[in-house]
């Protein structure tokens, strides 16, 4: 596998909780940063990522890494007979989502729980589909989250994974580059007021995997029919994997 391996003196506690204070930091300017730093396009990224869950009509489904809970209000606007259980390691970014989103009855279908993706509060074989948004870079060591997804999945479930491509490629002729190491900090910082979390954010995006590095870590885990949708000429991936029958 390519990470932990490549942060290899990571102390995963600690950086569980840096990254929690962080997301929680910035929670109330989440979603407005999401929508205004992809010029909309996290929209139309959700939705591929919910097309691709294909959960049984009346399944449950687990969102890893919910924050604000957008992905959980996309899975159960294409899918609304399904119940979502909303998990994240950020307990300030569910309360916001919660009382911004869970309303008319959708609180009886979506259920956020403070929780760590290395150790999931769910059953064996429980969930019928699992996703999980720009979460993953944040979870280390990931192959302990492979491990609960593959878990807690049903066989026969897909997983589906959005994330950033790697930033070490050049992308529009090294355009995305600077806009994550120049722009996206300054932006953070003007908006949000937190100029780290936008710096974290790049430097996670630049030492990210590439697409194969990350089909080849699903796999690993025991996942099968691995494939992956560039998106935004590679600057966003979907990731699909299987839990084979």
């Amino acid at each position: 596998m390519t990470e932990n391996t490549a942060h290899p003196a990571v102390d995963p506690e600690e950086h569980g909780r840096k990254v929690s204070d962080m997301f929680g930091r910035i929670a109330g300017w989440y979603d407005f940063l999401n929508h205004f730093l992809s010029l909309g396009q996290d929209i139309y990224w959700r939705y591929r990522l919910a097309r691709a869950a294909k959960p049984a009509p009346d399944g449950f489904v687990l969102d890893l890494a919910a924050g604000t809970m957008d992905v959980s209000m996309e899975l159960l606007r294409q899918y609304p007979g399904i119940r979502v259980a909303a998990l994240d390691y950020s307990l300030p970014m569910l309360e916001q989502g919660k009382r911004k989103k869970l309303k008319n009855g959708r609180e009886n279908r979506i259920f956020p729980v403070h929780a760590d993706g290395r150790a999931l509060p769910l059953p064996d074989a429980s969930m019928d589909a699992a996703t999980i948004a720009f979460g993953i870079r944040n979870i280390v060591p990931r192959e302990e989250a492979w491990s609960e997804f593959y878990r807690v999945l049903k066989p026969g479930a897909r997983l589906c994974v959005l994330e950033f491509g790697t930033g070490s490629r050049r992308v529009w002729k090294g355009l995305y580059n600077f806009y994550l190491d120049r722009m996206l900090p300054g932006v953070g910082r003007i908006v949000s007021g937190d100029e780290d979390a936008y710096r974290y954010l790049a430097d996670t995006i630049r030492t990210f995997p590439d697409e194969r590095s990350l089909a080849r870590e699903m796999a690993e885990a025991g996942f099968g029919r691995v494939y992956h949708v560039p998106m935004m000429s590679g600057i966003v991936f979907l990731h699909v994997a299987e839990k084979p029958a």
